[in-house]
């Protein structure tokens, strides 16, 4: 999947203020209960991992890329590009924040969720969002092209069967004037509440309360932020 490619177009997409909004729902809610030592797993760049370090908070971030991590190393931040089961500490808290879950297809969701169990403390809380049909369906689809000084991006993105495939195309100018092409694709998947409260009841947790976010509409929510409890 191309994430280490998404990683190196991430910056020039614009999306700061989408950022800000949804890291400040998940702060809010690690302040409001005094939570600490969290795991943010599919950290990214480590922009919530900053957060929390800003805040004073003891935390560790997980992504599969290797492009990533790197970058969260290069601000001083705990993280390493390892697997969930691997990691073999205990938390208070994990969030997995922008889509972690979309990413994941029904054969493994289920997996990751005992997997996040495993590496929380009795009592401690899995927070994190997912895109809702609607934003998925009238929101993350279309094509975007950003055409800079040395460097031209295009992604298309189309929503059917329940997944959004997102197909990304980076071209980088050469001290030649010639342009390197680098193309790859990311699928996500939609899960709907009730398959999901169903999968976090059956292994372990307790759903609180789940809440709906305009991120990028005023009308329907576009995405869904559940909190919940480790209860076994």
């Amino acid at each position: 999947m191309g994430l280490d490619l998404y990683s190196k177009v991430e910056p020039f997409l614009d999306f700061e203020d989408e950022v800000y909004l949804l890291h400040k729902q998940f702060m809010e809610f690690v302040m409001v209960n005094e939570l600490d030592n969290i795991i943010d797993i599919g950290c990214g760049q480590g922009y919530f991992l900053e957060n929390l370090k800003i805040n004073g908070k003891k935390a560790f971030g997980t992504d599969l890329s290797v492009e990533q991590i790197k970058v969260c190393k290069a601000k001083g931040l705990d993280a390493k590009a390892i697997p969930l089961n691997e990691v073999e500490e205990k938390y208070n808290c994990a969030t997995a924040i922008f889509d972690v879950l979309n990413y994941m297809d029904k054969n493994y969701l289920e997996t990751f969720i005992k997997e996040t169990n495993l590496v929380l403390n009795q009592g401690g809380y899995f927070i994190f969002d997912v895109n809702s049909h609607f934003g998925f369906d009238n929101i993350a689809q279309g094509c975007i092209t950003i055409d800079l000084k040395d460097k031209f991006i295009a992604i298309d993105a189309l929503f059917e069967d329940n997944k959004l495939q997102t197909d990304i195309t980076l071209f980088n100018k050469q001290k030649s004037n010639l342009y390197s092409r680098e193309s790859d694709s990311i699928i996500q998947e939609y899960h709907s509440k009730e398959y999901l409260s169903k999968l976090l009841e059956t292994n372990g947790f307790k759903i609180q309360e789940i809440r709906e976010f305009n991120l990028h509409s005023e009308d329907d929510a576009d995405k869904y932020i559940f909190i919940c409890k480790k209860t076994n």
